[in-house]
């Protein structure tokens, strides 16, 4: 008992959260986001009834449908068929050409469904001209009101929200969709649909029948017969709409009177499957459908409505229709690029498609750009009409708008903007000398300059600084020759040399003055000239001289006397004895003389006598 109250305690709150919003259901991502076309990568099973489809998933099947422009444009055949107890009749009808032969109307004409009108198909079909007309999408017999999405002749006359119901449409370039569409894709321009038309229950899938997924992902309330499964189950008239595997469409048209004669939906599926149709949803057919062949009603004799109990016989008021008629333009000037001829657009040059609005690519948009409804779009740094042509110079990036920043010549990179920069030049924007020192091609040369020279940042010639010349600059200015460019000349006289940076002289010895102009021997002698011819006559001079050598001669013997005087006397006293002063008796010769009289004895030529010391008063 406790397991069982936890269990409905459960499920009342499962219950109460998916009724209360369905847009908010812990299933609402019933299928995986899709490209058109493309195989739903989830189960169809997990689709649950009238849950708003999530933005972007969609699953559907599509086919490129049938373009042939001759006639006739349809072939209707009426077929009787045996069934395990019955007999039922109806229409077959194949289109060639449905994007221009095929319509889904409003009841009544365009506005309809916005007036929740509900007519007779054979007064829809007489006032649009259609060849061949059946019962359309499924409404609301008590409101009028159109169910599911309508778009007629490329105007959205409904939208469902998303509901996902089966549909079928045609999108503007020719491409036949069956299936489940997302409201995204119901309002997609790129490839819009010029007709959509809702049903109920996508009969055939893939070549498959697909019924039962179907039940589980159909929003019941689109029908008025009760469930999903009484409604598949029991016989009644139908009316269908398919493709066969050469793009042509498929109406299916059955006689009948819900719950007396008719088919199923799984009666009509393999009956369609076993006439080659490809995919095909179930229309509107209930209680009972009428067919229009060649523009008159073709589903009973017209008496038959009188007799009362043959009156589900009768045509009723219904809603949308779907109609054949003769070839049309869609639109009917060929969007303004061509010119409609028996229904069909001739289109001006670069323009093509059934409604001229798509512009002519080239036979390939080269490996740089991509062919689309607009013609080929082009990669980011690429133009043209095959997108074979670079950016021009100056422009970048997507449809080559966006400007260059680049400066000094440089050029940029036609995708990406990169500056490139010529040689001499650096920096994001090439705003920038190359840095001192080097040159050229991306700054990577070295400048060969010397003695300080700088170096042309794109060519590396040297700039020489004042004082110095050569290719490099490896050299002092010539002689004579000074400053910068060597290009002013040296002032130096007397053979002096200047300075090769400034020009300052150098004066050899003899020479002064800022140019070397002074010679110092030359000066001295003019003065003394000039000094003596201005006070002295030549005899004056003379005398002068005579005076001057005089005293130079008697200075000159001032100081030579004294000199051999005293020589003469350090000479002559070196053998000499010099007794002193005393005022003693006489001294006799041989006491002053001593030991070395002997070597006076011995000197022959040479006797020096010591004078004689006499007494006071003595005459010495």
């Amino acid at each position: 008992m406790k397991d069982l109250l936890v269990w409905l305690l459960l499920s009342l709150f499962c219950w109460l959260y998916i009724t209360a919003d369905p847009t908010e259901s812990v299933v609402k991502d019933v299928f995986l986001a899709k490209a058109q076309g493309d195989r739903p990568q989830r189960s169809q099973s997990d689709i649950k009834g009238c849950q708003p489809l999530v933005h972007g998933t969609a699953v559907h099947e599509s086919w490129p449908s049938n373009n042939q422009s001759g006639l006739p444009v349809v072939e209707s055949k009426v077929f009787v068929s045996r069934l395990k107890n019955r007999y039922v009749s109806g229409h077959f009808t194949v289109v060639l050409d449905p994007l221009r032969t095929v319509s889904v109307l409003e009841p009544g004409g365009p506005g309809g469904c916005g007036l929740h009108k509900m007519v007779s198909v054979e007064e829809t079909a007489r006032a649009a001209g259609c060849l061949y007309a059946q019962n359309g999408g499924f409404f609301n017999t008590k409101t009028g009101q159109c169910l599911g999405n309508v778009v007629s002749d490329g105007r959205l006359a409904k939208d469902s929200g998303g509901v996902q119901n089966a549909q079928f449409g045609i999108r503007r370039d020719g491409t036949l969709v069956f299936g489940y569409v997302s409201k995204e894709d119901v309002l997609e321009q790129s490839n819009p649909f010029v007709q959509l038309i809702s049903g109920v229950v996508w009969l055939i899938k893939n070549g498959s029948v697909n019924i039962e997924p179907s039940l589980k992902a159909e929003c019941d309330k689109t029908q008025e017969t009760g469930t999903l499964k009484h409604f598949a189950d029991v016989i009644s008239a139908r009316t269908a709409v398919g493709h066969d595997a050469q793009g042509r469409l498929i109406l299916f048209h059955l006689d009948g009177q819900t719950g007396e004669r008719g088919m199923s939906l799984w009666e009509m599926a393999d009956f369609l499957k076993k006439n080659g149709v490809i995919n095909a949803i179930n229309l509107d057919g209930g209680g009972s459908s009428t067919f229009i062949s060649n523009g008159s009603l073709a589903s009973y004799p017209s008496d038959e409505c009188s007799k009362p109990d043959n009156s589900w016989r009768c045509a009723r008021r219904v809603s949308t229709v779907l109609c054949v008629h003769p070839h049309r333009c869609q639109p009917s000037d060929c969007g303004g690029h061509g010119r409609c001829v028996a229904g069909l657009c001739h289109c001006q040059e670069g323009w093509r498609g059934a409604a001229c609005d798509f512009p002519t690519c080239p036979p390939s948009c080269g490996a740089h750009g991509v062919c689309s409804a607009s013609g080929c779009v082009c990669d980011a740094g690429w133009r043209g009409q095959n997108c074979s042509q670079k950016c021009p110079s100056g422009f970048y990036g997507d449809g080559c708008n966006q400007t260059c920043s680049c400066m000094n010549g440089a050029s940029c990179h036609h995708i990406f903007g990169n500056c490139s920069c010529p040689p001499g030049f650096s920096g994001t924007t090439c705003e920038e000398d190359c840095p001192f020192g080097f040159y050229g091609d991306g700054c990577k040369q070295i400048c060969p300059c010397m003695n300080g020279a700088s170096c042309h940042h794109i060519f590396g010639n040297c700039s020489c600084p004042p004082g110095f010349s050569g290719t490099t600059c490896e050299e002092d200015c010539p002689s004579g020759f000074y400053g910068d460019g060597c290009n002013q000349t040296c002032s130096c006289m007397n053979g002096a040399s200047c300075h090769h940076i400034f020009g300052n002289c150098s004066c050899p010895p003899g020479f002064s003055g800022t140019t070397c102009e002074e010679d110092g021997r030359s000066l001295v002698e003019t003065s003394l000239k000039l000094w003596a011819g201005a006070y002295f006559t030549e005899s004056t001079w003379l005398t002068i001289t005579a005076i001057l050598s005089s005293v130079l001669l008697l200075s000159l013997l001032a100081h030579v006397l004294p000199l051999c005087r005293h020589w003469l006397a350090t000479h002559w006293r070196r053998d000499y004895t010099y007794l002193p002063l005393t005022t003693d008796a006489e001294v006799s010769l041989q006491s002053v003389i001593g030991e070395s009289g002997k070597g006076f004895a011995d000197n022959s030529d040479f006797l020096e006598l010591t004078p004689r010391v006499e007494s006071a008063g003595e005459k010495t």
